[in-house]
């Protein structure tokens, strides 16, 4: 098997992430090349765009929600993700293990135990009766249905266990914290269309184009998925193997090209929760152990940074109408100066002002590191 160094992982990832060179393909096939954008709030995937295409404006992810060519659900990893429609009728199927997989947990198995699963699903498709109704509805119609219950949880399981899409009203520019504001519509009503299901196969090359190469647990890591080493065995004819930096064993679909592990990385902002970070089991090819504590100190936090050579060197954050940037550590001059053009560029866009630069970073709490 041909070795791969972590520098040429690092580059195969940011070329096919379209993080060593933005892109003049539309953000319907970028979407489609990404396979979902992890979407918890509207705000980020908007982002995730602007540092990948050129020219990338707020109206044409818009245009593409309200078109219902992309939707906003549950989909990787039980999370909330923009996907193009076509893409969603196939995947959420395959997925669907993983989102019931999470229904089970204990904090939606203790509010609905006794109640019987396909009845409480009925029960919230009756309710929405094949329309678009707002979760608080959905929440306290289902409360009323089954007393001494916690409905909001209710409509939690129902959303786990069958597909409802996000109206684009809650899910476009500017819809900050507006989670608890969401509407859903049965996903057969919205797009028109019944669910097709992926294989399995389908959906690892999907993400080796994505995010290749890489190791079954990777797949693993970002599908949510288990128990796929069976079936990438049988894939591994049609596949190209390598040896990792640590030894273990990657694949990669046959026709995909790595590029020069020498070529330079501009720098780039990345959004909060962007999966160029989380595609992984390791994610050392782009993030340290040391910054993954600092970017990811909880289950459900995973902050927006920025890559200097290809890598994870801090984070930033939008307070007002100024970008903050925090190293994790100082910048060479040259680092620093492209970083400031790069936010500079940025500010329009998430209607910024001023760039503030922190020239220290604050000491890390071990006891929040996950």
């Amino acid at each position: 098997m041909t070795p791969l160094s972590a520098r040429a992982l690092n580059r195969a990832l940011l070329g096919r992430q379209f993080l060593l060179a933005r892109t003049d393909h539309t953000p319907l096939e970028v979407i489609e090349r990404l396979v979902a954008l992890q979407a918890q709030e509207p705000n980020w995937p908007y982002v995730g765009l602007w540092s990948r295409i050129c020219g990338f404006t707020h109206a044409q992810l818009t245009t593409l929600l309200q078109d219902r060519k992309v939707v906003r659900s549950g989909l990787l990893r039980s999370t909330q993700h923009l996907t193009a429609a076509d893409d969603f009728r196939r995947l959420r199927p395959l997925l669907q293990p993983v989102l019931d997989r999470t229904a089970r947990s204990a904090y939606f198995a203790r509010n609905s135990a006794g109640l019987d699963t396909a009845s409480l699903v009925a029960t919230g498709l009756e309710l929405l009766a094949g329309g678009t109704t707002p979760r608080k509805e959905l929440a306290r119609r289902l409360a009323e249905r089954h007393p001494g219950r916690d409905g909001r949880i209710l409509a939690g399981e129902v959303e786990l266990r069958t597909p409802l899409i996000h109206s684009p009203a809650t899910g476009t520019w500017g819809s900050w914290g507006t989670r608890s504001a969401v509407s859903v519509t049965p996903a057969g009503t919205w797009l028109g269309l019944p669910m097709v299901p992926a294989t399995a196969k389908d959906l690892i090359r999907r993400y080796l184009a994505a995010f290749g190469p890489a190791g079954t647990m990777d797949v693993q890591a970002w599908s949510g998925l288990t128990r796929l080493g069976e079936i990438v065995s049988g894939m591994r004819a049609e596949l190209r193997h390598y040896r990792g930096p640590d030894g273990r064993e990657l694949i990669d679909l046959a026709d995909a090209e790595l590029p020069d592990p020498d070529m330079p990385a501009p720098v780039r902002l990345l959004p909060a929760f962007d999966n160029a970070l989380l595609g992984h089991a390791d994610r050392t090819r782009i993030i340290s152990d040391e910054d993954r504590k600092r970017v990811m100190p909880g289950q459900a936090q995973v902050r927006p940074t920025f890559l200097v050579d290809g890598h994870v060197r801090g984070s930033w954050s939008l307070e007002g109408d100024t970008v903050r940037l925090t190293p994790f550590r100082p910048l060479s001059a040259t680092d620093r100066a492209a970083l400031e053009q790069e936010t500079e560029r940025l500010l329009p866009f998430v209607g910024g002002k001023d760039v503030f630069y922190s020239p220290w970073h604050r000491p890390l709490d071990p006891s929040l590191a996950r």
